[in-house]
């Protein structure tokens, strides 16, 4: 005789009601926003007031009219740089140090927290503590150079046109290196063992046997990482607004496309509060569809690839 008591009907359509909590949260701060921008896109504003429709009036301004349209290009070659840096500084570095904590050197297990503890620290905190240690006069960077005997190389490094992105792009890549660690260290983990031994025993080593077995094996940790970084760099906003503040000093050589939306949006430096929130929504919809559609084409061609091999 089977005594399995049958779930009640009631029970089983109840389990499908548990996401709708979560899907609200979902729709009313992420899909809401985004269906908002769009059609504040095409509105032209007197403040806070929607006026009149415009259509593409607003996508017309930001890539024809002064100075939007220089600043637009501007802060995009900024956000570019930003994840060619990030891929080349953290990427390759986080690399290596998950594959010496992979390799099971001593000491692995307190070096893989070490990297990891900046993540845990607010950006804007890590932005704050390095605009510190980054001081011109008294930094602890410069006063480090100097004691070495390197006083050329000490700098006013966040207000020279010419080091001020370079050096928040360290800083971030010096925050994010534990994270995209963590990925790599995952990758490397799931390639099975007798693999990498069996290459060794034939002659594979060193620099050879990461190009040849280990990075092929390892490619959606490499997709996963190459996408999630260019989502990073081309959103980067909270350590530019901490180290350099919204204006992207110095003299536009720090701003972002996040920094010139809010910028435009609610900085009142759009040459005319009627469109500020027009063009800054214009703004963000340009940024969503540069961020959606690279990281869906990479995504596509990168699998395309793995499939043919």
């Amino acid at each position: 005789m089977n005594n399995t008591a049958k779930t009640p009907g009631w029970k089983k359509g109840a389990v499908h009601l548990f996401p709708i909590p979560a899907l609200a949260v979902y729709i009313m701060f992420v899909i809401y926003p985004i269906a908002a921008a769009f059609g504040y896109s095409f509105y032209d504003w007197k403040g806070l007031v929607r006026g009149d429709f415009i259509g593409l009036g607003n996508f017309v301004s930001l890539f024809t009219k002064e100075p939007f349209n220089h600043l637009f290009w501007n802060a995009f070659g900024h956000n570019l740089y930003y994840f060619l840096v990030e891929m080349v500084v953290q990427n390759v570095l986080a690399f290596l140090l998950a594959y010496l904590i992979f390799s099971k050197l001593k000491g692995s297990g307190f070096l893989k927290m070490a990297y990891f503890l900046p993540r845990l620290l607010s950006v804007i905190v890590v932005g704050f503590l390095w605009k510190l240690m980054l001081n011109p006069n008294n930094g602890v960077v410069n006063v480090l150079f100097k004691k070495l005997g390197l006083v050329s190389w000490a700098k006013p490094w966040l207000g020279d046109p010419a080091t001020a992105l370079t050096s928040i792009t360290l800083v971030n890549s010096w925050f994010g290196i534990g994270f995209s660690m963590l990925i790599f260290l995952a990758g490397l983990q799931a390639i099975s063992t007798e693999v990498i031994e069996a290459a060794r025993i034939d002659g594979v080593k060193g620099f050879r046997l990461i190009r040849s077995i280990i990075l092929p094996m390892m490619s959606q940790s490499l997709i996963i990482i190459t996408v999630f970084t260019f989502i990073h760099a081309f959103e980067a906003f909270e350590l530019v607004y901490a180290m350099e503040g919204s204006q992207g000093e110095p003299y536009n050589a720090t701003d972002t496309l996040a920094v010139f939306f809010y910028r435009i949006a609610f900085g009142g430096s759009s040459g005319g509060d009627s469109v500020a929130l027009g063009l800054g929504s214009a703004l963000a919809v340009v940024l969503f569809i540069i961020i959606a559609t690279i990281s869906a084409l990479f995504l596509y061609f990168t699998r395309n690839q793995s499939a043919q091999h």
